[in-house]
């Protein structure tokens, strides 16, 4: 699957300090995130995993999954979580032209505010890049634009069908800490490790007395 960081090197986020890696706090307050939905089953399933533990999550959405499934992404938002922008195609901006990328951005957006937002007064301005890739010029676009870049604390890695289940647990239960946002995916390819890991990090997030709480 290539390299990845399961914790955010410091540096990192030194480095790219426009982007939000970690919300810290002293409330103990941790943000679940939930990337590529949604997808017929899977996020209805974690959406009663989550029901289960009275916990909130952000949801960053693919605009031609929204545009298949609406009542899904509209039940998501009646349980009270939050809703993020993914691209329309999963885009890797590393490997796609900056107009490309804003376009495919703004027609993710469009999905998420005429199919499901048209009542709210609340647009999507939080963004996470497809594979976490995207270019600087492609970065100060989407600020400009008034987006928030939201990246990542802790990564599950439960899309990498090479570890085990108990591996993609311990990547987050020891790493989590007050003020990490931490990356699942409500997807087909991650089921596998999610089903197994996500029950036991609510378990061990609600013994730990972590709060549960969505990206703004």
């Amino acid at each position: 699957m290539g390299f990845y960081w399961i914790k955010t090197n410091s540096i990192i986020k030194k480095i790219f300090s426009k982007y939000v890696w970690d919300l810290p706090n002293v409330e103990n307050k941790i943000y679940l995130t939930f990337d590529d939905g949604p997808t017929p089953q899977v996020t209805e399933w974690v959406l009663e995993q989550l029901l289960q533990h009275n916990a909130k999550a952000t949801f960053f959405c693919i605009g031609k999954n929204i545009e298949a499934h609406p009542s899904l992404l509209k039940k998501t938002i009646d349980m009270g979580h939050r809703i993020g922008n993914h691209t329309f195609n999963h885009l890797n901006g590393w490997q796609t032209s900056t107009n490309e990328y804003s376009s495919n951005v703004l027609l993710c957006e469009k999905s998420i505010s005429n199919q499901i937002l048209k009542d709210s007064k609340e647009k999507s301005k939080i963004f996470r890049p497809p594979y976490g890739k995207i270019k600087s010029k492609q970065a100060k676009e989407l600020l400009k634009q008034g987006y928030k870049i939201i990246m990542w604390d802790v990564l599950s890695a439960d899309f990498d069908q090479t570890i085990s289940t108990e591996k993609c647990l311990k990547n987050v239960v020891s790493n989590v800490k007050p003020g990490s946002i931490i990356v699942f995916h409500d997807s087909v390819k991650a089921f596998k490790n999610l089903e197994y890991t996500l029950p036991k990090v609510l378990d061990y997030l609600d013994k730990n007395n972590f709060i549960y709480e969505t990206i703004r």
